[in-house]
């Protein structure tokens, strides 16, 4: 045991410096055994690191994505979106070379699910964005978090509480205030943001699913999900673009540094597609919602030192604190027995335990 416990030691210290690496070894380590009060301090302390790693990823790919598009005019954001994917495609068969990402078994239909799930949600945002109004589509994006509620009470049983479902309210109503302006909607862009409200809620909440049932790390579903969502994106993505943009990505005049932002921001979007997974895997695509909201009212907040010094005013600033609030109630709230909870059958126990393999789904964590 100690020769063993030297070696993981020594195989430690020669861990690689990046830290991409880091993280990687963090999140697909094995347990280690340890004391209870250890055990829910280090989960504390991971589970904020995790929250930290997204928050400052997806904020930061904003306001590169924002910089590329509005300054340098690469407006293909289907296309870019597959760049993204083919970048971590290449970071997982790095880490698999590495030894960092065991072999996982995924079954094809399930893959293929997720897939169109995922790629509706793409390219649905893109076409809301493009068909209705800021105002409307914020909404779109807003409505997610009930959609995805729904989705936990149907298929996990999920029951919340009184306060639980306020503090959620609480905070749409603080980013309604932040976020909604012009509203106006049409059809085909009512349709367009239904299609990508649902699917959207649908693969956050298989990212859960799909971690669970078939016992993957983070890492272990990027690596089966990201090379399919890369090529099909990098196909449709230039196609879909044109027919949103009227350009075409092969005729777009890149140069020096149009290149280092594109680069940057594939960069970048590794930690955010590793760390939407590690969040949602963690928690429930509810919870990664809600608290979500919190990069909403940091890109509003760089958005100003950046770019539209005219975008904070008085009412912006109220629906951030009512958000905020919102959101810490939320956590307390959700965080206390019975405020987001499996339901509970007695009858059922003995299908249950005839169907012992359904095990490896693993207890659901409270957010």
């Amino acid at each position: 045991h100690s020769s063993t416990q030297n070696r993981k030691e020594r195989n430690q210290r020669r861990q690689p410096r990046c830290l991409l690496i880091i993280f990687a070894t963090a999140f697909c380590s094995s347990p280690v055994t340890m004391a209870p009060g250890s055990k829910a301090n280090k989960k504390s302390t991971v589970d904020a690191a995790a929250w930290m790693f997204n928050v400052v990823t997806s904020v930061g790919i904003i306001i590169v994505n924002k910089a590329l598009m509005a300054t340098y005019g690469f407006s293909f954001a289907t296309t870019l979106t597959g760049l993204h994917f083919a970048t971590t495609t290449l970071m997982t068969l790095v880490l698999r070379c590495l030894g960092y990402i065991q072999p996982s078994h995924l079954p094809f239909t399930e893959l293929l699910k997720f897939i169109l799930f995922a790629n509706f949600s793409i390219v649905g945002m893109n076409v809301s964005l493009m068909w209705n109004s800021v105002g409307f589509y914020q909404i779109a994006k807003l409505s997610m978090i009930p959609v995805a509620c729904l989705l936990e009470v149907v298929f996990d049983k999920i029951r919340y509480s009184r306060d639980t479902k306020l503090s959620i309210g609480l905070v749409l109503v603080g980013v309604g205030v932040c976020t909604v302006t012009d509203v106006s909607v049409n059809t085909k862009g009512f349709v367009a943001a239904f299609v990508a409200v649902w699917s959207t809620a649908l693969q956050q909440y298989y990212v859960h699913y799909l971690q669970r049932k078939y016992s993957l790390t983070s890492f272990n579903l990027l690596g089966h999900t990201a090379p399919a969502q890369a090529a099909t994106l990098l196909i449709v993505g230039p196609f879909l673009d044109f027919w949103l943009t009227e350009k075409r990505v092969d005729m777009y005049d890149y140069n020096v540094v149009s290149l280092m932002f594109i680069t940057l921001s594939c960069t970048i979007a590794i930690g955010t597609n590793l760390s939407q997974f590690i969040c949602i895997g963690r928690f429930t695509a509810v919870s990664f919602q809600v608290l979500g909201h919190m990069k909403t009212i940091l890109v509003l907040i760089m958005g100003f030192f950046f770019f539209d010094r005219d975008g904070l005013n008085l009412h912006v600033v109220i629906g951030m604190i009512i958000a905020v609030l919102g959101m810490i109630w939320y956590g307390n709230a959700s965080s206390k027995p019975g405020g987001k909870e499996k339901k509970s059958y007695s009858l059922p126990t003995t299908r249950q335990q005839k169907n012992g393999d359904d095990s490896d789904e693993g207890p659901r964590l409270k957010a």
